[in-house]
């Protein structure tokens, strides 16, 4: 029995009109299957995995669509905008997730390289503020930017989710600090979006004080998925609990871990 002063990982965040307990959201894309996707969604605990609007194939048969796998009656659906490269497509495409999908969310992304595949700031800007008059709860995917970050929070957007690292690189939390400043200096969700390899990664995140962890290629091509969605369900579970928890402040010199005062001289 948990103490009643106890703070849990599952205590709950507001996305728009949405309270979420989950602190890990997952992808959609690059598992092997449609049953596999399902598999590590419900490892993972996650309570809403994000849909790439351009990528899935609405008009698939009966019982053979991601939809009928990743149900929405089950999990909020999150449409996201991947694959649009311009503040227009964006737009469209968000439009397009609304009536498909009959929810007002939109993790909006407008690409602005594809190599890097690193946000556009100004169009990502400009897309958010249509989608916003437009009566969308927007979720932006973003550099780590404070500044970017802290614009698109005074514009309304319900949230912020800049990157850890480059989309599918797996290389982690590249910039602390940033990310640090960012949770300091908005007053609306830190969402950590791209780059996650591992659990240690998502753990670091929600150390920093991240509101909570959005990840897909960290979990689908690990070489067991579904393990690795526990894996990162606990650790995100871990990082919130530690922050909460507050952790002690480093020291450069060392310090006894028993006291020394009263100690008999010998």
């Amino acid at each position: 029995m948990p103490h009643p002063k106890e703070k849990t990982a599952t205590d709950s965040y507001q996305l728009g009109s949405h309270t979420f307990h989950s602190r890990l959201i997952i992808g959609s894309g690059k598992y092997a299957s449609f049953e596999q996707n399902l598999e590590c969604a419900e490892a993972s605990g996650a309570e809403m995995v994000t849909v790439a609007l351009r990528r899935v194939d609405f008009d698939a048969p009966k019982g053979q669509g991601l939809l009928d796998f990743i149900k929405p009656d089950r999990f909020q659906i999150l449409p996201n905008t991947a694959g649009c490269f311009s503040a227009d497509e964006a737009v469209t495409t968000a439009r397009l997730g609304r009536e498909l999908l009959d929810t007002e969310l939109v993790k909006l992304e407008v690409i602005g390289d594809k190599r890097t595949l690193f946000p556009d700031v100004p169009a990502t800007l400009e897309a958010a503020k249509v989608l916003l008059d437009d009566g969308f709860t927007v979720l932006p995917y973003i550099t780590d930017d404070p500044v970017a970050c802290q614009r698109l929070a005074a514009m309304g957007c319900a949230a912020v989710m800049p990157l850890a690292a480059p989309i599918g690189s797996g290389m982690g939390i590249r910039n602390p600090a940033n990310l640090r400043i960012i949770m300091e200096t908005v007053e609306v969700p830190v969402i950590v979006d791209a780059g996650v390899g591992t659990a240690s990664d998502a753990a670091v995140a929600m150390e920093l004080g991240a509101t909570a962890v959005l990840m897909n290629t960290g979990i689908a091509h690990a070489k067991e998925p579904v393990w690795m969605a526990r894996a990162m369900r606990l650790a995100v579970e871990a990082g919130r609990i530690a922050y909460t928890a507050g952790r002690m402040s480093p020291r450069l010199y060392a310090e006894a871990s028993s006291p020394t005062a009263g100690l008999a001289h010998l």
